[in-house]
């Protein structure tokens, strides 16, 4: 059995969503920030750094949204969410999770983690004004480089969608409009429409 940790307003809900699309069977434990959950010595053991998702598997435990996607895809082929022999394809989809990983989501983090990389408070203030130019910048490029459409990937859905969609549901609280991208806006509007998305939104908003 597969359980995933999770806590709502984060990037595991990348993973909720995606273990909802691949019709695996797993459990759920919600962590609260807000009660510093993640920083507990029974989560530690989970997770030592502290952070979500952790995925526990019979295998072992897997961490970081990247490769908890391709593992949940890998584990359950017949949910068609990566290609099983286009190698090219399979690398422009890590290519794709890995800039929304390394570069996305740490241009947001700065709004409110900034103590990550500084302990002056001045210089936090600073890294928070620039995100929404940051942030924007970085929806410019996926906008008008990256995103072919229907689908990030074109006309298969893919672990690429629930990620976006989870990172592109940050974009008004980063202080940046979202109809600045009418084809990332039209995706997430589309996502939330997917039943294992409304599911899973539901669980987590509960």
């Amino acid at each position: 059995m597969l359980t995933l940790f999770y806590a709502a307003n984060t990037c595991s809900l990348a993973s909720h969503i995606t273990l909802e699309e691949s019709g695996a069977a797993f459990e759920t434990m919600r962590l609260s920030f807000a009660e510093n959950d993640q920083r507990k010595p029974e989560y530690l053991k989970i997770n030592p750094k502290s952070r979500v998702p952790a995925l526990v598997t019979d295998q072992g435990i897997l961490t970081e949204t990247p490769a908890i996607l391709v593992f949940i895809a890998q584990m359950f082929p017949k949910a068609n969410l990566i290609p099983a022999n286009d190698p090219f394809r399979f690398a422009q989809i890590q290519s794709f999770n890995s800039y929304l990983c390394a570069t996305v989501h740490v241009a947001h983090a700065h709004r409110m983690r900034g103590y990550r990389w500084s302990d002056d408070q001045p210089a936090m203030e600073t890294m928070k004004k620039k995100v929404p130019q940051n942030v924007g910048e970085c929806f410019d490029l996926i906008e008008r480089e990256y995103f072919k459409g229907p689908w990030v990937m074109g006309e298969a859905y893919t672990i690429c969608d629930p990620y976006l969609f989870t990172i592109a549901s940050w974009l008004e609280a980063d202080g940046v409009d979202p109809k600045r991208f009418p084809k990332v806006l039209d995706h997430r509007t589309r996502m939330a429409q997917r039943p294992a998305v409304k599911k899973i939104l539901a669980r987590e908003t509960a």
